[in-house]
């Protein structure tokens, strides 16, 4: 006689649907506007410290180059949410979606606001709006990691 074995559903990790093989895509795509947004801070702060132009360009560029990756990021982060009720009844998940909407739209009028000419570029809101988007950031990525290692979402295992 055989017997039947079911696995409880919390014991169940919540798959990632966007990957590439067994790798998620989203935590792969992720660090590239972590890293651009934060320069973004950092050329900011050069900026306001010289008022050498070239740093508010650099700003410029690294908020562009952020929303395109935060933009790939966001969609296969949205692929797995929509996909995997078990993702979306994490509250963590709904808290990091919606802190990177708001990483986001912060970052997306930020570049309307540097793409102003010289010292307004920056000074005073430009960099205000750099140092929100940062600290939201580490918001939604300390909501990320939680996911993955308090929840193991993506985790294969």
């Amino acid at each position: 006689m055989h017997e039947v074995v079911t696995v409880p559903t919390h014991s169940v990790n919540p798959a990632s649907t966007a990957r590439i093989g067994s790798h998620p895509i989203h935590p792969m795509l992720v660090p590239f506007p972590i890293v651009c947004f934060v320069g973004t801070l950092v050329t900011d702060i050069a900026y306001w410290q010289t008022a050498e132009m070239q740093w508010a360009n650099f700003s410029a560029w690294l908020l562009f180059a952020g929303l395109i990756m935060g933009g790939l990021a966001a969609i296969a982060g949205l692929i797995d949410f929509l996909s995997n009720r078990l993702i979306r009844g994490l509250a963590y998940a709904w808290l990091h979606m919606i802190g990177n909407v708001v990483v986001m739209l912060l970052a997306l009028f930020n570049a309307f606001i540097h793409s102003r000419d010289a010292w307004t570029s920056v000074v005073p809101t430009g960099l205000m709006l750099s140092a929100l988007t940062v600290l939201v950031m580490l918001c939604t990525g300390w909501l990320g990691w939680a996911m993955v290692y308090r929840h193991r979402v993506g985790v294969i295992g």
